[in-house]
């Protein structure tokens, strides 16, 4: 179980969004570099980035900040946001991102997709984001008529790292991971998959750390991590715990 911390980009700052909404942005951190080393300094081993800017606009609009992050720490960076040709994919790659995260173009060009995951093999990720179970694309402001598993379903042989499954109904708003829905996700594929969307405290890591969910490779962690109600050295502590107990 990797539990992912979350960094937001918006306008070159650390920002969490309530419910996908970029008009509810609370910044948490004016230089994004400074919260990856934080992060790192607590244990953690991954990073997730989000160019939200880039969403919407189709192109990186964080990329100074981005390539500060990736200067800032040794941990794996996944990044997605705005990342929509293999120019971009090419781009991000060899500057030094552990892995993209492919979101509204996975919907709108799936034949991408799978000529990445043939050029780079166990770097491309897919971010399938949804509403009332249907996949939403363009930084959320568009939701198709597409089900979550259908989508998923057309990457199941082309070599996907993982699929990042976000409930936006939950982000931002510390509600509780969709356990039932991110593990019918889960089953239905042999992808790997990571929860995201409303991670709200140690209660969550704990059913995160339940057998059901062994399937899933971890989850991301945004708002919980900023304001305090989750505690990175108990979480990771007990995800160390556990990993220490299947030995």
């Amino acid at each position: 179980m990797i539990i992912f911390p979350a960094i937001d980009l918006k306008e070159g700052k650390c920002v969490r969004l309530k419910l996908g909404d970029m008009d509810q942005a609370t910044v948490f951190n004016d230089v994004p570099a400074d919260q990856a080393k934080a992060f790192q300094d607590q244990g953690f081993e991954w990073l997730h980035v989000v160019d939200l800017d880039g969403a919407f606009a189709g192109e990186s609009r964080n990329g100074d900040a981005v390539e500060a992050i990736l200067a800032a720490t040794t941990n794996p960076v996944q990044l997605g946001g705005g990342i929509r040709t293999m120019e971009h994919i090419d781009a991000w790659l060899e500057k030094g991102i552990a892995r993209v995260i492919l979101g509204t173009v996975a919907l709108r060009d799936p034949d991408l997709v799978k000529e990445a995951c043939k050029k780079y093999p166990d770097r491309i990720a897919v971010g399938i984001d949804a509403k009332g179970g249907k996949v939403a694309v363009e930084g959320w402001a568009e939701t198709s008529e597409l089900t979550v598993v259908d989508l998923a379903k057309q990457f199941e042989d082309a070599g996907v790292a993982a699929i990042i499954y976000t409930d936006i109904d939950r982000d931002g708003v510390l509600k509780g991971l969709n356990i039932p829905s991110t593990l019918e996700l889960a089953n239905a594929v042999s992808i790997p998959v990571i929860a995201s969307g409303g991670l709200a405290d140690i209660n969550d890591i704990k059913r995160l750390l339940e057998e059901d969910c062994d399937i899933l490779e971890g989850a991301i962690s945004g708002r919980a991590l900023y304001d305090g109600r989750l505690d990175p050295t108990e979480a990771l502590e007990l995800i160390k715990a556990s990993r220490e107990g299947l030995a």
